[in-house]
C-alpha cells in the first residue's frame, strides 16, 4: 500500500546557516511618539527664534534700503520652521522645502538669515540620520549641496559684474572682495560638510547600537536555553537514579517471588512473609515510579509537546504542519502497516518531528521535504529527506542526541547523512517484534 499527500507551499525557511546566526534584517529607524514631540518643540522654539532674529534684523537694516517688507520675515519663518515638525518622518521632502525657502529668502533679502541657516542644518542633518533608503538619502543631499554651491558661484558672478568699477575688485587674488568669497566658499563647505558628516554618523551609530541590542537579545535567549539545559540534564540525571531504585525493587521482587515459591509448601508462615516483603517492594517500586514521571515531565506539571499516545499515522499531521509552516513536503507509506509498539511509535514520531523541525530552520529558501515510512517484514523505518543548502560536516547537537537516543532506546539505528546535492537525510530504522509461535503454525 501506498499513499501520498502533495500541499502546495511557500518557501519560508530562516535563511540561517546550520552554523548558527541570525538572518540579516535590513536597519530602518522610525521615530517614536517622544521623537514627534521632540520636533514639534524643535519646531516651535525655531519658529519664536525666526520671529525674533528678522524683527533684530530689521532693526539693524542687515540688507540695507534693499531688504524685503518685514512682513515677508513671519511668512518665511512659518515656511521654514513647520516643516521641521515632520523631519523625521518625512526628511527627504523636509529638506527640500526648508532649502528651497532658504535660497528664496536670500535672493529676495528677507531680513532673516540666522535660523534659516540652523533649519537648513538641521534638514540636511535629518536625512543622513533618519532617512532609511541610503541611495535616495545620498542623492539628495548631494544634490542640495550641489545646488547651493552653484547658487553662491552665481551670485558671485554677479556681484562681482555689479561692482567691477570697484578697483578692489580688481587687485588680484588678495583683495578684499576675493578674501570675503574665498571664505564664503570654506564656510559652506565646513557647513555642508559637518551636516553631511553628522548625518551619517548619527545613522551609523544607531545601526551599531540595533546590532547591539539584538546580540544582547540573542545571548539572553541563548542563556536561558543554557540554564533550561542544565535543568533538564539534572532532572535526567534524577531519573536515572530513580530508574537505578526501581530496578533494584523489581530485582529484589524476583528474588522474594521464587524464594516464596521454594518455600510453600514446607514453611507457609515463611513464604507469607515472603509475600509481604514482594508487596512492600511492589509498593516501594510504585512509589518511586511515580517520582520518576514527575520528575521527567516539563516544570509546572504541563507539557506542551503532543500527547505521547501518538503513532505512526500522525506524522502525517506534522507532514501537513510542515506545509503550512512553508515547507513544501511529500508524505508517502511504502509496504503494508503493521501494529508497532507504542514506545517504538512515539520515538519514531519524534525523530520525524525533530527532522522536520531542523529542515525548516536551516535548510533555507525553496527548500522541500521528502518524509516516508517503510514496513517491511522485520522492521519499520521512517525517512525524512530535505533539500536546500549543502552542509559540508554535521555538527552534534542537543537534537541529533536526542534522535538516536530515541533510536537506541527502541532497540533500532539512526543515519544523519548530508546529500550531495544539499540538504540532509535522516533514516531511522527499528527491528519488529516477532510474531509469536502457534500450534499449526510452520516451525
Amino acid at each position: 500500500m501506498r499513499t501520498r499527500i502533495r500541499r502546495e507551499g511557500d518557501a519560508a525557511a530562516s535563511p540561517s546557516p546550520y552554523g548558527g546566526g541570525m538572518p540579516v534584517v535590513p536597519f530602518t529607524r522610525t521615530p517614536s511618539i517622544r521623537d514627534r514631540r521632540s520636533d514639534l518643540v524643535l519646531a516651535a522654539i525655531m519658529f519664536v527664534g525666526a520671529i525674533l532674529s528678522a524683527a533684530l534684523s530689521t532693526i539693524s537694516e542687515i540688507y540695507g534700503d534693499t531688504r524685503a517688507e518685514p512682513w515677508t520675515a513671519i511668512v518665511y519663518a512659518a515656511v521654514i520652521t513647520a516643516p521641521l515638525a515632520f523631519r523625521r518622518r518625512f526628511p527627504a521632502p523636509v529638506a527640500v522645502v526648508v532649502c528651497l525657502a532658504y535660497f528664496a529668502a536670500v535672493s529676495l533679502q528677507v531680513p532673516e538669515i540666522y535660523v534659516g541657516n540652523i533649519a537648513m542644518f538641521v534638514s540636511l542633518y535629518t536625512v543622513g540620520a533618519w532617512m532609511n533608503n541610503r541611495r535616495a538619502a545620498t542623492i539628495v543631499r548631494i544634490a542640495i549641496i550641489v545646488g547651493m554651491f552653484v547658487w553662491l558661484l552665481i551670485s558671485m558672478y554677479r556681484t562681482a559684474l555689479e561692482q567691477a568699477d570697484e578697483a578692489d575688485i580688481a587687485a588680484g587674488l588678495l583683495s578684499p572682495y576675493v578674501a570675503f568669497m574665498l571664505l564664503q566658499i570654506l564656510l559652506n563647505a565646513l557647513y555642508f560638510g559637518g551636516a553631511y558628516y553628522f548625518g551619517d554618523r548619527s545613522w551609523n551609530a544607531a545601526q551599531a547600537r540595533e546590532v547591539l541590542e539584538h546580540r544582547t537579545a540573542e545571548l539572553e535567549r541563548e542563556r536561558e536555553v543554557t540554564a533550561a539545559q542544565a535543568v533538564a540534564l539534572d532532572r535526567v540525571r534524577i531519573a536515572r537514579e530513580l530508574h537505578d531504585v526501581v530496578a533494584h525493587h523489581v530485582s529484589v521482587m524476583g528474588v522474594q517471588a521464587g524464594a516464596a515459591r521454594l518455600v510453600i509448601d514446607q514453611d507457609p508462615e515463611k513464604a507469607r512473609g515472603i509475600l509481604a516483603g514482594i508487596e512492600g517492594s511492589a509498593r516501594d517500586a510504585i512509589h518511586e515510579l511515580r517520582q520518576l514521571l514527575e520528575t521527567l515531565r516539563a516544570p509546572g506539571g504541563d507539557t506542551s509537546e503532543a500527547s505521547s499516545t501518538v503513532s505512526l499515522d500522525d506524522i502525517a499531521d506534522l507532514v501537513a504542519a510542515s506545509v503550512e509552516a512553508g515547507l513544501p513536503t511529500d508524505y508517502a507509506v511504502i509496504g503494508d502497516p503493521v501494529p508497532v509498539p507504542s514506545v517504538v511509535a512515539v520515538n519514531l514520531y519524534r525523530i520525524a518531528q525533530e527532522s522536520l523541525t531542523n529542515a525548516r530552520r536551516h535548510a533555507g529558501v525553496g527548500a522541500t521535504a521528502d518524509v516516508r515510512v517503510r514496513y517491511d517484514d522485520a522492521a519499520v523505518e521512517v525517512e525524512v529527506v530535505n533539500t536546500g543548502r549543502t552542509v559540508a560536516a554535521l555538527r552534534p547537537g542537543l537534537g541529533q542526541l536526542g534522535m538516536r537516543e530515541r533510536a537506541a532506546a527502541s532497540g533500532g539505528t539512526l543515519d544523519i547523512a548530508p546529500r550531495a546535492s544539499g540538504g540532509l537525510r535522516v533514516r531511522a530504522r527499528v527491528p519488529l517484534p516477532a510474531a509469536p509461535v502457534t500450534m499449526g503454525d510452520p516451525a
